[in-house]
């Protein structure tokens, strides 16, 4: 997967080396001040055609770091199974054959159902009588960890209640890399650490439910365009392959595996790797990645899932340490599988030894047992390819092959919506305030403006997988995203509030009825009300294309044709409050700098609940404690990474040559101000921090892991007659539904001569199940246990001294201090509620990780020599507590 590159290596830049346009970036010509170069070595490990080096053998589950008990269920049944169970286990049932996404095979002997995957990460996709909850981004926006974790729970009871047996979320990767990566609002925030505690704290809310939790999309899946060679090809990009993510092993581990170490510590069942390319070698057996790194370094127990259609072979991904091949086809729709057949086939011809299949199995058991699936689970009531109440059994091949009742309309929803409320107000983020927020309701008249404040006329759900941008924009587009049970619009939110008590209210929902818009924007502003202009910026997964926008956002700018709008609406009235909503920063340096606009709020992609979400912080229901997730700069080029828009080579090649300076650090990097910040955000009430104190603590020595593994076990016995492995007599067969079973005793030909299984695929090392030595850095699930010691505490004195109760995200930053590192980074938050007038204290814990970089020799993590100093404040820029550690 990654190179290795030693610390000593060095690479000489011209000045003013040009830093993206080697990525293909649409700014070519941006290039790093000479003070502040990219790091040599990132730059080095991240060029095109470089490759991953191989790591076998994939290491067997153990049961450790809490699993024991799911561990030793998974091994007591394992030992009951059939060859072609345990094959079932691995493989899906082929798209649009059974009611979930995803469906594994089922063991009605042993009284094993067929385990329902199905997306999405902010709600459940493709039923009715669901909520769509905030998406991740305002989740991250929200700073609190509390609110993760109860959404994850509370969406976790809707999977439950649907028959789900793992809810395909939450996501850590993509990260964030570029700001118009399609798919970061999936996600929670380019910063690793925020990330990976909102991941950790989904992921243990959705698994307290019996959902298993699956992180995705492992790993660097970064942006959209030439993820999936049929979709480029689709859009006439001629490509041969999916593009290739490039970096080197310390930028892999301080930003991108980062958040993933944190939600493999927290116990995920399992991991979907991505469909890119990661140096060259495809994520799903990329050996490298899901041998060394995640099953080894990480000492993940639970099983690896591949994205949908993101496995492109048999032998030579499981040997790398794929598990399960969803859906289950080569693609949909075929009947044909790298999985099923072909691997009753490599097992019974040696190229796949039992042990490997055992381990399969035992992974995708434990993760289920691990859960308490086996006892809290229901059976599927809903069907993911229709909403009609009756319909044909297996979807994709009609009724002919069976048809009954396939939609029992539960409703999951319990009074979810009062917390979806709730949580879109908390997830709020006010970025300027001249003194007019919050509202008062009686104002002599409040006037809206915007297609983004209305709803959708075809209907909330009129457009399939939200693959559009009509209305308000309250979710985007692609498999993250479910349909509305109803969605409250800010015009209906906003005119509720105000007829309620017979105000004054109109609206104008029409972006191009410029004349109407300056016509009551100049009588607005006449008698002193108030005009609250609305715009947006969507994005998406890759499959759908709205207007040239492939997943991927064109640019950072406003859609909906909303500029001419708002240049009416603040032209002409000096009392406008502007409302973002969008999947991530947006370019509005102007209506910061205009006078006219009195304030600024980002509400982010906050569910189903929007315009009352909206309304409660506006009318200061809710004062505003969010905090910006991301850096709002003045133009794209600021933010040093881009989307690769038009292939470099026939497999494109995403250089990620900026190493770890994305989003804030880039900012800091490259003595860029912004617009506004990473962490922050105003209030209705002030905040004051005083009295840092650093408190060391005793922690031991940090000693690498050395332990040895057993060697690989093997659980019963494989009958290798191939006549006991053919299809049972008299069994009927689904057409392209993908079955266990052989055609034929010649496994040359016994799945229609695929050859599968040739010893070709074999690489040196991938059959021995002999013991193995854990990684240095390894020893536990999430990495060696020692990286969590508690060096230091860090208490700080955060006081309310304005006049309303209000909620502030005190943060804690570290500098590592070295010639390559950020400036600082996050490295603690909390979110405090403090009265008017009161003051809290509030201690962060910094772990040994915290202040360590990955060492790309020896291969574990280190605390250099560099001074290490410590900031704490309101946001990335405001710090005005700061101290060396000594």
């Amino acid at each position: 997967m990654v190179l290795i590159i030693p610390v000593a290596v060095s690479l000489t830049l011209a000045a003013g080396a040009i830093a993206q346009g080697l990525n293909g970036s649409p700014f070519p010509d941006v290039t790093w001040p000479d003070a502040v170069s990219p790091n040599p070595a990132a730059v080095a490990g991240a060029q095109s055609n470089q490759k991953s080096p191989p790591k076998y053998p994939s290491p067997w589950a153990d049961g450790s770091g809490g699993w024991s008990a799911a561990y030793d269920k998974a091994v007591a049944l394992v030992k009951k199974l059939t060859l072609e169970e345990k094959v079932n286990l691995t493989t899906g049932t082929g798209w649009q054959m059974d009611r979930c996404v995803g469906n594994t095979g089922e063991i009605p002997r042993l009284g094993i159902r067929s385990l329902c995957f199905q997306d999405a990460p902010t709600a459940v996709r493709y039923t009715d009588f669901v909520s769509v909850f905030p998406q991740g981004v305002n989740v991250a926006a929200s700073f609190d960890k509390k609110l993760a974790y109860l959404r994850g729970q509370t969406m976790g009871e809707e999977f439950q209640a649907k028959g789900a047996s793992c809810a395909l979320g939450p996501v850590a990767g993509p990260l964030g890399r570029s700001p118009e990566g399609g798919r970061n609002w999936e996600g929670f925030s380019p910063d690793p650490y925020l990330t990976g505690h909102m991941f950790a704290e989904s992921i243990k809310g959705i698994q307290s439910t019996g959902m298993m939790a699956s992180a995705k999309h492992f790993i660097a899946n970064e942006q959209e365009h030439f993820r999936q060679l049929g979709e480029a090809l689709d859009y006439g990009f001629n490509i041969t392959q999916p593009g290739s993510s490039n970096f080197d092993d310390q930028t892999l581990h301080e930003l991108y595996l980062w958040p993933f170490a944190d939600g493999v510590r927290a116990g995920v069942a399992n991991v979907m790797c991505s469909y890119n390319l990661v140096n060259n070698s495809q994520a799903c057996q990329n050996s490298y990645l899901l041998n060394h790194v995640l099953k080894g370094e990480l000492g993940f127990q639970g099983f690896v899932i591949s994205d949908w259609q993101a496995d492109n072979s048999g032998v030579s991904a499981i040997l790398a340490g794929l598990d399960m091949s969803m859906p289950g086809d080569t693609l949909f729709n075929t009947g044909r599988s790298f999985f099923g057949p072909n691997l009753t086939i490599a097992v019974l011809n040696g190229t796949v030894p039992q042990w490997r299949l055992d381990d399969m199995a035992v992974r995708i058991l434990a993760g289920w047992y691990y859960v308490d699936g086996d006892t809290k689970s229901i059976p599927v009531n809903f069907e993911s390819f229709t909403k009609d109440t009756y319909g044909p059994l297996h979807y994709h091949v009609g009724t002919q092959w069976g048809t009954g009742l396939i939609n029992e309309h539960v409703d999951s929803r319990g009074e979810h919506g009062a917390l979806i409320r709730q949580w879109g107000a908390e997830s709020t983020v006010l970025l300027k305030n001249d003194g007019i927020l919050p509202l008062t309701g009686k104002e002599r008249l409040t006037a809206v403006f915007g297609e983004d404040a209305a709803p959708n006329p075809n209907g909330p759900n009129g457009c399939s997988n939200k693959g559009c941008d009509i209305g308000t924009l309250a979710e985007a587009w692609g498999s993250g995203q479910g349909d509305f049970p109803y969605l409250v619009s800010p015009e209906a939110a906003l005119q509720h509030e105000i007829v309620s008590h017979y105000g004054a209210f109109e609206s104008i929902t029409n972006n191009s009825a410029l004349t109407q818009i300056q016509t009551l924007s100049r009588r607005t502003n006449a008698v002193s009300g108030v005009c609250i202009a609305f715009a947006n910026a969507d994005s998406g997964e890759g499959f759908i294309n709205i207007e040239g926008n492939y997943g991927d956002r064109k640019n950072l700018t406003f859609w909906q044709a909303a500029e001419p709008m708002l240049q009416n609406v603040t032209t002409n009235c000096n009392r406008t409050v502007l409302v973002i909503h969008s999947v991530g920063p947006i370019e509005i340096q102007k209506y910061k700098d205009n006078v006219n606009v009195s304030a600024i709020v980002w509400a982010g992609l906050p569910g189903e609940q929007s315009g009352n979400s909206l309304a409660d912080v506006l009318y200061g229901r809710v004062n505003p404690g969010a905090k910006l997730p991301f850096t709002l700069g003045a133009s794209r080029e600021e933010y040093g990474a881009d989307v690769l828009y038009t292939p470099n080579q026939p497999v494109p090649q995403f250089n990620f040559q900026e190493g770890v300076f994305v989003d804030y650090r880039a900012f800091d990097h490259r003595n860029i101000t912004p617009v506004y910040e990473f962490g922050f955000g105003l209030s209705y009430t002030e905040f004051e921090y005083a009295d840092l104190q650093i408190e060391k603590c005793g922690a031991a020595p940090y000693e690498p892991a050395s332990s040895v593994s057993d060697a690989a076990p093997i659980y019963g016995t494989i009958d290798n007659r191939t006549t006991t492995h053919l299809f049972p007599s008299n069994f009927t067969r689904v057409p392209l539904y993908i079955y266990p079973w052989l055609n034929s005793t010649n496994l040359s030909s016994a799945y229609g001569g695929s050859g599968y299984g040739d010893s070709a695929f074999i690489p040196d090392g991938a059959l021995d199940g002999s013991p193995i030595a854990t990684h240095p850095a390894g020893g536990a699930p999430g990495g060696n246990p020692q990286l969590w010691d508690v060096l230091y505490r860090v208490t700080a004195t955060v006081s309310n001294v304005g006049s309303l109760a209000g909620a502030e995200v005190p943060q804690l930053y570290v500098s590592h201090g070295g010639p390559f590192d950020p400036k600082r980074v996050l490295r603690g938050f909390e979110k405090l509620l403090i009265e008017p007038g009161q003051s809290t204290s509030v201690t962060f814990e910094l772990s040994r990780r915290d202040l360590s970089n990955w060492d790309t020799v020896s291969q574990n993590w280190v605390i250099t020599d560099y001074t290490k100093t410590v900031f704490v404040g309101s946001s990335s820029r405001a710090l005005p507590l700061t101290a060396v550690l000594q």
